[in-house]
């Protein structure tokens, strides 16, 4: 495992070639993600990639093309393929410079057989990651891309991204039913705190446009992602499920398609990717003072 350090002005990343993870985003010596822990780990990390796509798919299969694809879950503690291989593979480093490094994961086994691509770009007071794949296999296959970020979660920490509807929580974690009415707790359209108890759902209809104010720490950050993101994820652990969870943090992720699109006519917002095809998708973080 190596580790990477990037400066810019007030902004200091951290980065690891396990898992191509972030293991710490600072502004002078405060937090802008979740601390890392250099574990290898990337559920211990700050943020991790998704790729080549994120979330599940049910029953570890889909058809496409008058195929069946098969699966295989990737991790022990879930039965699912889970947020595809590039965050549990080991990341090479392309290029360095004091504010910029770029890393490359090739993935050449089992269904997805692809090059992935990551750029990070730290500016005075924005970070930049360009995410990109390439599709390496010998089939048009539907390709997603995102992020799992982890941010500070404090007693005062809000958010803002308006979605219209979201996906209700089924068994082994898999998006179930659409409503297209959100909850109260979960309407997010304006600035408003996150419910202290488990909250695994994906968000419809977003602009790719996130807030998030953390007035404890003094500042505010605003996630935008190009091309949108039509969906983003809200995760808050509990600590029934998360020993040791004293809901220190949250995780809002941007996906380039919705979960388990997959099973949707056409792959639903998949992005299809013939041989040699790539699709890129870039994630600002933008910190400003609150006054």
């Amino acid at each position: 495992m190596a580790l990477y350090g990037l400066q810019n002005g007030d902004l200091r990343l951290a980065v690891s070639s396990t898992g191509g993870v972030i293991e710490g985003l600072w502004r002078q010596d405060i937090p802008l993600l979740r601390e890392g822990k250099n574990s290898g780990v990337a559920t211990d990390s700050s943020c991790f990639p998704l790729v080549p796509f994120g979330n599940r798919v049910s029953g570890n299969h889909f058809e496409w093309q008058g195929k069946t694809y098969q699966l295989e879950a990737n991790v022990a503690w879930d039965s699912h393929y889970l947020h595809g291989d590039g965050w549990l593979g080991e990341w090479c480093c392309e290029s360095q410079s004091a504010d910029t490094l770029t890393l490359v994961y090739q993935h050449g086994h089992g269904v997805y057989r692809y090059l992935a691509r990551q750029a990070f770009h730290l500016q005075a007071d924005t970070l930049t990651v360009t995410l990109s794949v390439t599709n390496e296999g010998e089939e048009t296959l539907p390709f997603g891309l995102g992020w799992h970020p982890f941010f500070p979660l404090t007693p005062e920490t809000l958010i803002q991204a308006k979605a219209y509807g979201y996906w209700l929580e089924r068994e082994l974690w898999l998006a179930g039913e659409f409503s297209e009415h959100l909850p109260p707790e979960l309407d997010f359209s304006q600035p408003s705190p996150l419910p202290r108890r488990w909250l695994n759902n994906g968000f419809a209809h977003w602009d790719g446009v996130a807030h998030i104010f953390q007035p404890q720490m003094g500042y505010q950050l605003t996630m935008k992602t190009d091309p949108p993101a039509p969906c983003y994820f809200l995760f808050v652990s509990d600590p029934a499920f998360d020993a040791g969870y004293q809901f220190g943090f949250f995780c809002l992720e941007p996906m380039s398609h919705a979960p388990d699109d997959h099973h949707r006519p056409a792959a639903g917002e998949l992005t299809l990717l013939a041989p040699g095809a790539s699709a890129t998708m870039s994630m600002m973080l933008h910190v400003e003072s609150l006054s």
